[in-house]
């Protein structure tokens, strides 16, 4: 079995009950996807890759705050712009630490929590739980593959 076909099965098994699971806790399965998508994106694997996805998805609901509540505070619309300017540049440079390396997962906590208005209580626990079903997802296709004694890549016959 290909590596790509075992970690399809089981992101498509574990997607199915992400979407149970979601509905059933009262979560945000479209957030939960963000946060499986940035475990997968991120170019560091395993539990570290699984800790980096995660801190910078909840760095980015902290900025995104940030510039929620900083922009209605500040009452205009073009100085909100400048905070988000300030903001993002933070975003950004904060990537000099490692565990805050992955810039796109700050973006993804962040975006997830503009589209949920700001309601960082159910982003956090969505985010994390969807990262943690992200790496499960990899892991046990990984997992598979590797126990499969069959591939699908067709074997070359040499002529004699």
């Amino acid at each position: 079995m290909s590596t790509l076909f075992a970690i399809s099965l089981t992101t498509g098994l574990l997607s199915g009950i992400w979407g149970w699971v979601a509905i059933s806790l009262g979560l945000l399965s479209w957030a939960g996807f963000l946060g499986c998508t940035s475990y997968f994106a991120s170019p560091i694997q395993g539990l570290k890759g699984l800790g980096v996805s995660l801190l910078t998805n909840l760095s980015g609901v902290i900025w995104a705050l940030i510039i929620i509540h900083g922009s209605q505070w500040l009452g205009s619309d073009v100085i909100g712009y400048i905070l988000t300017a300030l903001v993002s540049f933070f975003m950004c440079i904060q990537a000099q630490k490692h565990w805050l390396s992955f810039i796109p997962g700050t973006f993804i906590g962040a975006c997830a929590t503009f589209a949920a208005d700001g309601n960082w209580q159910l982003v956090i626990p969505s985010l994390l739980m969807g990262g943690v079903f992200g790496y499960s997802m990899k892991a046990s296709g990984m997992w598979l593959q590797a126990r499969s004694g069959v591939s699908l890549k067709p074997k070359v016959i040499e002529e004699k």
